[in-house]
């Protein structure tokens, strides 16, 4: 998949009004995610994603635990909206990376992370996470 590609598919599913805020949203959602993530799983992440998508999960310089709900209010506290929209963005991020990754890389990424992100990874874009 290649980056404008990539930034279409989540700008249309998420109903974003423009490019930029669909690459603030990857953005804000993948920087997120590398802070939960070791720099080994976020490396073959961003192999798998265009160049300048993985560079949004390469900026982070530390691995920490969080909760799926932390998760959430970091990527709206970076994405500076409310809570509900950045839930939502971030699911059509996660969904369109998902079409990106090989089936295997996505099944790493699943392994890496606590059981509570499980509801994310496997909701997609649309419907409820539970």
């Amino acid at each position: 998949m290649q980056f404008h590609e990539f930034v279409g598919h989540v700008q249309n599913r998420a109903k974003l009004p423009s490019e930029g805020a669909a690459v603030h949203a990857i953005h804000s959602t993948l920087e997120t995610l590398a802070d939960r993530l070791t720099s080994e799983q976020v490396d073959h992440l961003a192999a798998q994603l265009p160049r300048e998508i993985g560079e949004y999960l390469q900026r982070s310089d530390k691995t920490e635990s969080f909760t799926l709900e932390e998760f959430f209010e970091r990527v709206a506290e970076r994405e500076d909206e409310d809570l509900p929209e950045s839930v939502y963005h971030a699911r059509v991020v996660m969904s369109v990376m998902r079409e990106a990754l090989t089936p295997g890389e996505w099944d790493h990424l699943q392994q890496q992370l606590p059981q509570d992100y499980q509801s994310l990874l496997e909701a997609g874009h649309e419907g409820s996470l539970q």
